[in-house]
């Protein structure tokens, strides 16, 4: 069983930057597959960053540019920098893990994870 807590939410303005964090437990975590999604109220939730068991490392149409993905295995710990923020970005923010070598195409969507965070709020005022 994996657990993963995000940290580093908050509120910013437009055009600030945040630094989110997830910390797992387990002792396998470099050879997980992490994810980072965002869910608004009323809208589906989405991908936004992901990092695959490889060390490749993909975006969202919506962050690319902006939003950059990183790991430090020796602190079982995934960061999100986020630079730019725009009011578009306000989500709650959730980790998510697989332990499975998954499809690239399969690092997009949800189902794909097997273990989520809690979730992390992030508000950017205009």
């Amino acid at each position: 069983q994996v657990q993963l807590v995000e940290s580093g939410g908050g509120l910013v303005q437009a055009g600030g930057s945040l630094r989110l964090s997830c910390a797992a437990s387990g002792r396998t975590f470099s050879s997980y597959a992490m994810g980072w999604f965002r869910q608004a109220p009323g809208k589906e939730r989405e991908f936004v960053a992901g990092m695959h068991q490889s060390g490749g490392t993909y975006y969202g149409d919506s962050v690319k540019g902006r939003f950059t993905i990183s790991r430090d295995n020796a602190k079982n710990t995934v960061y999100l920098q986020m630079n730019g923020l725009k009011p578009e970005d306000t989500a709650a923010y959730y980790c998510a893990a697989t332990s499975s070598v998954i499809r690239i195409a399969s690092m997009f969507t949800t189902k794909s994870y097997e273990y989520w965070g809690q979730g992390t709020q992030v508000t950017v005022s205009s």
